[in-house]
């Protein structure tokens, strides 16, 4: 297919300022769409990319703020962009927040962040933006993780937020068809957490993982775009990017 098949379209990434976020709305970009650059706070790397963006092709990014747990935001985000594009055609649901609860010291303001940027969050904005995308027969991409499958050790939180999402993917899908297609992404090791890592436990990973490697940012935004531009048959699909390690550990 055209490397430029995504001429014309407009695609919102949620916490696109950085790390995953920003490796899917480059790839889309270079892919011809014009792209909005969700942040919340990252607003001097949201602005640095649209500005390599725009220098490239005029007028094909713009940095929209909002944050995602304010419910009351979100109608206003997908207007903001539309008024800026005059249409929406994709949204990516990447933007997430990841940390332990363990499960002595779980508190409610830990499940209304973890649960309100991975579940409720994608719900409402995918809510706002249907008549949009359905004007166009969009797609909506959402973000999840190997571990809505398999429980991740102390995080008893972010992972049935996760597993909620995955079955978001596959409600919307069928709720949504046949006019908007919904499907998922379900990274495996593609960074470490930013906060840190200890070596031990980076290679106790790698262990589980059959290409012996950890991937990359780019590998996600790679499949974000198949799924956008060239998966025209494939809906409530959440393919995992993981290097096989969801085969099982």
């Amino acid at each position: 297919m055209s490397e430029q098949d995504l001429n014309g379209k407009v695609v919102l990434v949620t916490g696109a300022a950085r790390r995953i976020g920003a490796a899917i709305v480059t790839r889309l970009h270079e892919n011809g769409a014009r792209v909005a650059i969700h942040y919340r706070s990252s607003a001097t790397e949201a602005d640095s990319l649209a500005t390599r963006f725009n220098n490239e092709r005029t007028d094909s990014a713009a940095t929209f703020a909002a944050d995602l747990l304010d419910l009351q935001q979100l109608p206003q985000l997908i207007s903001e962009v539309t008024d800026w594009a005059g249409r929406l055609d994709c949204l990516v649901n990447n933007a997430s927040t990841f940390y332990p609860t363990p499960v002595d010291s779980i508190t409610a303001a830990q499940w209304d962040d973890l649960v309100g940027s991975n579940l409720k969050a994608p719900l409402f904005l995918s809510q706002a933006a249907v008549p949009h995308l359905r004007q166009h027969g969009g797609t909506i991409v959402n973000i999840v993780d190997i571990h809505a499958q398999r429980p991740l050790r102390n995080h008893a939180v972010y992972g049935p937020a996760k597993a909620g999402l995955a079955m978001l993917t596959r409600s919307l899908a069928k709720d949504l068809a046949p006019d908007i297609r919904v499907n998922g992404v379900s990274p495996g090791a593609i960074l470490w957490p930013e906060d840190g890592m200890s070596d031990a436990a980076q290679q106790t990973i790698l262990r589980q993982v059959p290409l012996q490697r950890a991937g990359d940012p780019a590998d996600i935004a790679g499949c974000v775009l198949y799924l956008m531009r060239d998966a025209t048959y494939v809906t409530g699909q959440i393919i995992a990017v993981d290097g096989g390690r969801s085969i099982g550990w």
